[in-house]
């Protein structure tokens, strides 16, 4: 080594200087630049922990607008739904604070805390089986007349949704793509809406278990598919793609993929929101994360298409309704 005396003081020029020397004897090493930049929209933050208040609150909005709706009974009557619930606690929160009852069915497997927390905003719960819970909805508005609120299958649910892709093309300047977890389809439907002619791609993510995928499966065949019956961790998207989304998704061609990913995947990038990001999200939310870390054809699709200025990519967190004793089974193994 050198002797002390004679090294140059501890600058940035020194080190300018040490450059210039070992220039010809080094190779100047790339400086990669990522093919995306990730863009967290956290919809765990909303009212009621889930994006799900944005069409409830809205569908509510616009009940109220209808001439003669509250005046006649509407406001005796009430809404009602099937859900879940996100789409419950979120009702059963816009219901309460216009002074409407709400009568909400709820699959008996629904997490115990989604029943606690809707039944806390004052609703009216009616336990189903998850494939009579739209039947049991529909007998339930004959007995009350309520006025019935699907969960993502009407335009009023649909744009509601879309509210969060407008705020984060707003939030987000040269947003190129959005990807975000697909069920019934309400929220993915308005984020493509949202998105219409502005050139933003739009993608969805879902888990394949037990064939809660049938988005990506029916766009592949072009045909809608009208059963789920999937267990899947994401106790969120586990619905089948409604007629409105459909035509939006599908008939429209807004959407620009559809992926799935496993229940192991879906584990491992909620560990990773939970322990790197400090967020506290549930299953269905950390899907379409799994998509982008896992699967390889949407790796792929984002290769080819980003190209060397790479994507600003929006992924929507979709809600953070999920129990400490949930997240205690969840992670048990």
């Amino acid at each position: 080594m050198a002797d002390l005396s004679t090294c140059p003081p501890l600058t940035r020029d020194s080190v300018v200087q040490a450059l210039d020397l070992i220039k010809p004897l080094i190779h100047k090493t790339p400086a990669a630049k990522p093919v995306l930049r990730l863009w967290f929209k956290c919809e765990n933050f909303q009212r009621v922990g889930a994006f799900k208040a944005r069409g409830a609150f809205h569908a509510i909005e616009r009940l109220k607008l209808e001439p003669g709706w509250l005046e006649n009974g509407g406001r005796e009557k009430g809404v009602a739904t099937h859900s879940s619930g996100n789409h419950a606690q979120a009702l059963a929160l816009a219901a309460k604070e216009n002074g409407i009852p709400a009568h909400i069915v709820m699959p008996s497997i629904t997490i115990p805390s989604k029943v606690a927390a809707t039944k806390g905003y004052g609703a009216n719960v009616i336990f189903s089986t998850l494939t009579d819970r739209l039947t049991v909805a529909e007998k339930l508005v004959a007995e009350t007349g309520a006025r019935l609120v699907p969960p993502y299958d009407h335009p009023d649910i649909i744009l509601g949704q879309g509210t969060m892709g407008i705020e984060l093309q707003e939030q987000v300047t040269g947003l190129d793509a959005i990807i975000a977890p697909c069920s019934g389809g309400g929220m993915l439907s308005g984020i493509a809406l949202s998105c219409e002619g502005t050139g933003i791609k739009v993608f969805g993510g879902e888990p394949e278990f037990e064939g809660a995928d049938d988005a990506k499966r029916g766009m592949e065949t072009g045909q809608r598919i009208t059963y789920v019956n999937s267990t899947s961790i994401a106790d969120g998207l586990r619905s089948y793609l409604g007629v409105h989304p459909w035509s939006v998704l599908y008939e429209r061609k807004l959407v620009h993929g559809m992926y799935a990913v496993t229940e192991e995947q879906i584990k491992s990038a909620m560990k990773l929101i939970l322990e790197r990001m400090k967020l506290v999200v549930e299953p269905s939310a950390a899907v379409p994360l799994a998509v982008v870390l896992y699967d390889e054809d949407f790796r792929n699709m984002v290769e080819q298409q980003a190209g060397e200025e790479g994507w600003d990519l929006g992924i929507i967190l979709s809600g953070g309704n999920v129990s400490t004793d949930g997240l205690a089974t969840l992670f048990a193994n």
